[in-house]
């Protein structure tokens, strides 16, 4: 059956605390924030005695005030011990226990995505998944931790409170209850969190797209476009973001207004069933009002945690889904017959198949074909043909789709066979070789683990890979840096024969195995693939049929049917479509002197095929030291939010009128407890009434203040998220490229980095202000109230404030450098992630997946044991700030009393409420924001780290900078180059000089062909034109103009390029091709007329979208020809005065070759080319050719005059020498 890419737009509801293991430990973790709770209850019993001990309505007798109030103390002195305990074990727990869980998500989650089949990935961008792993992960880190202890305790409280004041009085409480706030928000907050969350996964797709294929960007100028696209994936998010920050704000605004109405109507109808209906005593009133209120109050309190819950269940329904689905082929299943030997007979039997990404894209039809064991069979046919495909599903990364079909190994259907072990029988040589992040050596052995090293150099040797492998000085023990960039295309494509040869397979599969290899390596190789195949069951692609000459049988393909069967000679006297290609192949490859050397001179075009970015190219610096970022001050992040400061003034205004509201309902209720000793009945109704239009009027007033915090904030917030993800990914691609050289620069730790940077500073940020701005105006409102009553007693009061401060300090600087190291370790698993994920194919072609995940779950470690000490910091922080409290209390009370007999305070102020209770309300209330605002450190520590990181990237200074408006323009571009003695080293290789002194020069309108061996400069020299680099001695001249004074810009929007390895992005075709555009916007008939030049149009027009086809990651959905003329077309468009050529057609098949070479050469007509080792046709027509060896020059002119010099061309023309 089809596996359709269509996702349910359906989110599942995922209550994410069920998805946790582990309920044992839960439930204990549960017990201890509830003891918690239960003690803020006990706090608020121990005051109702208070009252009934002090109030004058209750005690007919004098009472000792300083006896009495130091019990009291005593009492919240053991509280305030059993909140320290408590509150470090429920904060302690819940975040360890988080950590478990989170380091098992992390695992889980890739574990499930490296299982998964290759057509899942064809529909999934790797940039998403990658941001998944990091951002989407935090946020449930974030919904699953302290959140949920401060949350239990909190509800608990709410919940003893309700219970004593429903035991005290049930009919008050009822009527209580029916007005409270409805808590549905959730869901609807959940559901916009996740819009927000795949808005920035877009987002972190497109910035891992872009950064993969930076050079491909900055040579065609793109880096503005990309910073565009991104940032348009940013303003969904941001749309969705500030929506959610409205609900939350209008559901805390209306959920305060009907905890002050509750206030209200408790004590209107309370002192109605006091005063008229005598059914409550005072006492029963304060209990039910009390009990009520303290739990509305931590109902408020309680609301900031579904934020973050709503939020986690938002990520955790992404997340879970991906857990929770089933690949269609399992790589890791255990199922599956092994045989005991294999031939390495294979059969298709009426194969049909669709790429799930284009189930309308017919690919193979009704294929039926044998491969006999122990033969070597050769596929040939064109771009698109279904050749790839085939063996894709050998190894089956696919199944096929349609009817009764199966493919069999030996008579077996290989989907009953086991999956590991089939591939474990299977060697790959891709026509795009792909290199993993480590070791020469540990890349040969990813072919067999068991291999040894005599394995390994025995391999190398094989596959001419040796030589060049002991002249680097750490040999085996290389780095071949990301995805191979420090090795050149040639020897990438050497150390993957290796790894090939290493596995000793049953059957091997060769995707134009020798593409990349220079004449004589490539003579030596084939020579040694000739060897591996004999006894092995063998498929080999190619478009250069000599090649395949020497196979036992060749297939011809043609519309995903294979079409005819033969030997050489046999096709050839058929005149079908073989013969078609190897008669055009033939035409204009002619030998110059002897007919002997036609195969060689035909072989030519091969000589060393690399991508824009190979040279010596084995020199790419590994990693320079990495400079521990220089803390900035809080204030430069704020300036990033200056445009939005009516806001932030706004939301600012409005939290510190929520701030002072808490201190000042302390006053309102004074005034509750000594209306019932006022005797004047008329004059006590009328204070009940004006205590309750207060309450209502506080009411009104906290809604509205409460949305605009809400709102406001969130609005700063996002705007502030947005442009620092947007201004981070414009320094990242406004970087040199010897700067993405470093490997802690890689895609994966880049984009990693700007999925959490931002998000984390936004933690300390937004609505976080909001909360600060309040907690503090709450400080200050409480202090000046105590200070009314009592400036001696708040004095004393005030000196815990600063223990509570220095709390916050410790925590800050220690979980800052837990932060820094989490942040190291989490880019290391995302460069793991990315690595895999990037290269699915030949890992999953390989059997790797196990090594990475368990590579990945070994990076994990650190970040978990930094963890489970944050664990104990923030436990220990967090239940000290909130014992202090009590402490307090404790002391006050102590004091109070001493002041009361001893120096005289009024024990009565205002109908006889007790001053000390005032004092230490107002108190009570300013240390419980202070606690609230120790709690955001966390925030602040994590976002003092990433803004580091984040101003170090954007100040720094790039070596080149293409967004400088500075350097030299002119209007009559001609094209005319010229290298003056360049010498050249990579700066992490000072050892080795890649270029010693090239000196050539090219007129406008000329054609230069370099043509030299591996290593030898000759893509250097184009990344120094590109201005990817500059020499470190001679310069470039351009025009007259030394390049390093010439605008970056200016010069590369004179130059096109054409790669060996093309790079697509992940769009359609049309706007492919555009992309190559120097003009805003290219019209249709420009994109149309270029893929006509680069004979893609008919091909274009075949499919169902046409141009506005889809070309997948990394443009998956083509054959390697069709990606290849889309670039052509995208250079062509782009009308270029300086041309580079770098194997432009290495990928096409004969017929397209022909007629694409054929636009190339219309094409360079009156423009400047430059050609590395092209096809000898284009070679011969250069109006200089120069030969290259170790950096230099050797020898340079036209053809016929290298030839009549018998040099070092001569001897690479005719008999295929090697150039020193």
């Amino acid at each position: 059956m089809t596996v359709s890419c269509q996702r349910s737009s359906q989110a599942h509801s995922v209550p994410f605390w069920l998805k946790i293991s582990g309920y044992k430990i839960l439930g204990i973790l549960n017990k201890i924030c509830c003891s918690a709770g239960l003690f803020v209850v006990f706090f608020l019993i121990l005051l109702l005695f208070f009252f009934f001990f002090f109030f004058p309505f209750t005690f007919s007798r004098l009472l000792d005030i300083e006896q009495e109030m130091t019990r009291f103390a005593g009492y919240y002195a053991g509280i305030g011990c059993g909140i320290l305990v408590l509150g470090y074990l429920q904060i302690c727990f819940w975040v360890m226990s988080a950590a478990r869980q989170i380091q098992k998500i992390r695992k889980a989650y890739f574990r499930k995505i490296m299982r998964m089949d290759i057509g899942w990935f064809d529909c999934t961008s790797v940039g998403e998944l990658n941001t998944r792993i990091s951002d989407d992960v935090n946020k449930i880190n974030e919904a699953i931790a302290d959140q949920v202890a401060i949350f239990i305790q909190r509800i608990t409280t709410f919940v003893c409170g309700f219970l004593l004041g429903f035991v005290s009085g049930w009919k008050l409480t009822l009527v209580i209850i029916a007005v409270s706030p409805l808590l549905g928000v959730g869901a609807a907050v959940a559901k916009l969190t996740g819009r927000e969350l795949k808005a920035y996964a877009k987002a972190g797709a497109v910035a891992d797209e872009v950064l993969s294929s930076i050079r491909t960007v900055a040579a065609f100028g793109g880096e503005k476009k990309e910073v565009e696209r991104y940032d348009k994936n940013l303003v969904f998010a941001q749309h969705w973001g500030i929506r959610k920050g409205m609900i939350m704000g209008l559901f805390s605004g209306y959920m305060w207004f009907i905890i002050f109405l509750s206030y209200a109507l408790a004590f209107w109808y309370g002192s109605k069933l006091v005063l008229e209906e005598d059914e409550y005593s005072p006492g029963t009133l304060l209990q039910v009002f009390f009990g009520v209120l303290v739990g509305a109050l931590n109902l408020g309190q309680a609301s900031p945690c579904l934020e973050a819950f709503a939020t986690g269940r938002g990520a955790a329904t992404n997340i879970f889904e991906t857990i929770d689905k089933e690949p269609t082929i399992d790589c890791m299943s255990e199922d599956g017959y092994k045989l005991d030997k294999v031939r390495g007979e294979i059969e298709f039997h009426n194969v049909t198949f669709n790429y799930p990404s284009r189930p309308d894209v017919k690919i193979l039809d009704n294929l039926n074909m044998v491969i006999n064991a122990g033969e070597t069979t050769a596929f040939v046919g064109a771009s698109g043909a279904g050749k790839s495909t085939t063996i894709q599903l050998i190894q089956r990364f696919y199944d096929p789709t349609d009817g009764m079909v199966s493919i069999t190994l030996d008579g077996h259907d290989i989907r009953s066979l086991n999956i590991q072990w089939l591939r474990s029988q299977i060697g790959i040589v891709e026509q795009e070789p792909v290199l993993f992040a480590t070791t020469i050596a540990e890349n040969i052995r990813y072919g067999r683990d068991e291999a040894t090293m005599e394995d390994i150099i025995k391999a190398a040797k094989q596959a001419n890979a040796y030589n060049f492998i002991m002249a680097l000085p750490q040999q085996f023990d290389t780095h071949v840096g990301e995805g191979g960039s420090q090795m050149s295309g040639g020897q990438k494509q050497r150390i993957a024969i290796a790894r090939a040869l290493v596995r000793n397979p049953k059957i091997l599969l060769l995707d134009m195995a020798t593409s990349a290899l220079d004449n004589e390596s490539e003579a030596i190789v084939q020579e040694a693939l000739h060897k591996a195949r004999l006894g092995r069951t063998a498929i080999s692609i190619a478009h250069r049929l000599s090649a395949i000459k020497a196979a036992d049988v060749i297939v011809g393909f043609e519309h995903g049917r294979a079409v005819e069967r033969g030997t050489h000679e046999e096709l050839l006297q058929r005149k079908g479509v073989y013969f078609m290609l190897v008669t055009l192949q033939s035409k204009g490859d002619t030998a110059p002197n002897r007919e002997e050397t036609e195969s060689k001179i035909m072989w030519l075009s091969q000589i060393l095929r690399m991508s824009s970015h190979s040279a010596g190219e084995a020199i790419r610096p590994e990693s320079v030291v990495e400079e521990d970022a220089k803390p900035v001050p809080f204030t430069r992040i704020l300036k990033y939010n200056a445009s939005e400061w009516p806001y932030l003034v706004l939301g600012s205004l409005a939290a510190a009128v929520n701030g002072a509201v808490n201190p000042l309902y302390a006053l309102l209720f004074s005034q509750i407890l000594g209306t019932f000793s006022i005797l004047d009945e008329e004059k006590q109704r009328n204070q009940i009434n004006g205590v309750c239009v207060l309450f209502v009027l506080v009411g009104v007033v906290s809604f509205f203040t409460q949305f605009l915090q809400g709102y406001t904030f969130a609005k700063s917030g996002e705007l502030l998220t947005r442009r620092l993800r947007k201004i981070g990914f414009q320094a990242m691609l406004g970087q040199d490229i010897g700067w993405f050289d470093d490997r802690k620069n890689s895609p994966g730790a880049l984009t990693t980095r700007l999925a959490t940077d931002a998000s984390q500073v936004q933690g300390a940020t937004g609505s976080q202000i909001g909360m600060i701005v309040n907690s503090f105006t709450n400080i200050g409102v409480a202090m000046i109230i105590a200070f009314y009553f009592s400036w001696k007693l708040s004095l004393v009061i005030m000196c815990f404030l600063p223990f509570l401060a220095l709390s916050g300090a410790v925590q800050a600087k220690m979980l800052t450098g837990f932060a820094s190291q989490d942040k190291k370790a989490l880019e290391a698993t995302g460069r793991i992630a990315s690595e895999a994920l990037s290269n699915i194919r030949t890992v999953a072609g390989i059997g790797k997946e196990k090594m990475f995940i368990n590579n990945f779950e070994k990076h994990l470690d650190m970040p978990y044991r930094a963890a489970i000490k944050k664990a104990h910091v923030y436990g220990l922080c967090f239940g000290f700030a909130q014992s202090i409290v009590f402490i307090a209390n404790s002391v006050s009370y102590r004091y109070g009393g001493f002041l009361v007999d001893h120096e005289g305070l009024h024990y009565s102020f205002n109908d006889c409420v007790p001053l000390p209770h005032r004092v230490i309300s107002a108190i009570v209330t300013s240390g419980t924001a202070l606690g609230r605002a120790s709690s955001y450190t966390p925030n602040y520590a994590k976002a003092k780290t990433s803004a580091a990181r984040f101003f170090q990237l954007v100040d720094r200074i790039p070596k080149i900078s293409v967004y400088s408006e500075k350097g030299e323009k002119w209007d009559d571009f001609k094209g005319s180059i010229e290298f003056l003695n360049c010498k050249f080293t990579y700066p992490s290789r000072p050892d080795i000089q890649v270029l010693k002194g090239l000196s050539i020069s090219v007129k406008p309108g000329q054609t230069l062909a370099f043509v030299g061996s591996s290593g030898c400069g000759k893509s250097t020299s184009v990344q120094l034109l590109e201005r990817f680099y500059d020499p470190e001695k001679g310069s470039v001249l351009i025009d007259g103009h030394d390049s390093k004074n010439v605008n970056v810009q200016f010069l590369r929007s004179k130059i096109g390029i054409v790669s060996q390895e093309p790079v697509l992005f992940d769009c359609s075709i049309a706007d492919n091709i555009k992309y190559g555009s120097t003009t805003k916007e290219a019209t249709m008939e420009k994109v149309i007329e270029a893929a006509q030049k680069a004979q893609l149009h008919d091909f274009v027009m075949s499919l169902p979208n046409k141009y506005e086809t889809n070309v997948g990651a990394q443009g998956s959905q083509l054959s390697r020809g069709q990606k290849q003329r889309i670039a052509i077309a995208r250079a062509i468009i782009r009308d270029p005065k300086i041309l580079l050529l770098d194997e432009a057609t290495s990928a096409l098949d004969t017929e397209s070759e022909k007629t694409v070479q054929a636009a190339l050469d219309k094409a360079r007509e009156g423009r400047t080319c430059i050609v590395i080792a092209h096809r000898l046709s284009t070679i011969q027509n250069a109006d200089i050719i120069a030969v290259m060896s170790q950096g230099l020059i050797i020898e340079r002119g036209t053809h016929d005059e290298l030839m009549a010099m018998e040099g070092a061309y001569w001897k690479l023309v005719t008999t295929g020498a090697p150039i020193s």
